[in-house]
C-alpha cells in the first residue's frame, strides 16, 4: 500500500514516487501554516543555518521550482542549470530565481512554497522515465529528482521548525525510500530509524557509533 491508501504497482514499491513528493509538500505546508508558525518571527536563524527562516523557506521554494524546471526541456543542459537569472539579495544569502513578496507575510510564503512544490510534483508525475535533470551533485532522473525534493523539504522543515519553535518529524516510510535512493552509504533502513538517519545523512543530527557529518552529498545517478 502507498501512503495514500491505494495499491502501488509492484514495480513502484520501494521507489520514491510523485505521491511521496506530494505528501512531503503537504506536510511541510501544514507545518508552516500552524498558527504558532504564522505568528512567529521569520527573521530569526533557521536552526543552525546562517539564513533566516524567511530566507530558508524562500530557498526551499526555489529548490522545488528549480528541480521541476530542470526536468522540463526536451534537450536539457548536460553540464549546468537552466539559464534563469539567479541573484542574491546580499552576500552570503541564497542565490534564487524565486522570491516571495515580504508584504505577503508567512501566509504568502507558504503559498509560494506550495505552488513550487506542486510544479515539482507535476513534472515528476508526467516526465518520461528517460528524462534527465542536471544537478551539481550529478544528473538524475525523475525518481531521483523527487527524492532530492524530499530531502530539501524534510531537512529544511527541520531547520524551520527549530527556528520557529515548532514540533516536526518526517514520515519514516518516505525517509526510508529517500535514503535507499540517494544515500547508499548510510546505514540500512532496518538498522536505524529512518528519520534520525536522514538528519544524520544531511549533517543535522547524530547516530550512535558514527561521527557527525560536516559535509555531505547525495548520489542521484539514474538507476537502471
Amino acid at each position: 500500500m502507498s501512503d495514500h491508501g491505494h495499491v502501488d504497482p509492484p514495480h513502484s514499491r520501494g521507489t520514491v514516487t510523485a505521491d511521496d513528493l506530494a505528501e512531503g509538500v503537504r506536510l511541510v505546508a501544514a507545518l508552516l501554516r500552524q498558527p504558532d508558525a504564522l505568528a512567529a518571527d521569520w527573521n530569526v536563524p533557521a536552526g543552525s543555518l546562517v539564513w533566516s527562516c524567511w530566507e530558508t523557506a524562500e530557498h526551499l521554494a526555489d529548490d522545488l521550482f528549480s528541480y521541476a524546471a530542470q526536468l522540463g526541456p526536451r534537450v536539457p543542459p548536460a553540464d549546468t542549470h537552466l539559464p534563469f537569472v539567479w541573484r542574491k539579495q546580499a552576500p552570503g544569502k541564497p542565490a534564487n530565481v524565486i522570491f516571495a513578496e515580504r508584504e505577503s507575510g508567512p501566509t504568502g510564503m507558504v503559498q509560494v512554497l506550495e505552488a513550487c512544490g506542486a510544479l515539482h510534483v507535476a513534472m515528476v508525475r508526467t516526465a518520461s522515465p528517460q528524462a534527465r535533470a542536471f544537478h551539481t551533485f550529478g544528473t538524475t532522473d525523475p525518481e531521483g529528482s523527487a527524492a532530492m525534493g524530499l530531502v530539501e523539504l524534510f531537512a529544511h522543515a527541520e531547520d524551520l521548525a527549530l527556528g520557529l519553535g515548532l514540533n516536526w518529524q518526517a514520515p519514516g516510510a518516505i525517509c526510508a525510500r529517500v535514503l535507499k535512493r540517494l544515500f547508499p552509504d548510510v546505514p540500512a533502513a532496518n538498522d536505524t530509524d529512518p528519520w534520525p538517519t536522514l538528519l544524520w545523512a544531511t549533517g543535522r543530527g547524530d547516530l550512535p557509533g558514527r561521527e557527525r557529518r560536516t559535509g555531505w552529498r547525495w548520489d542521484g545517478a539514474p538507476r537502471s
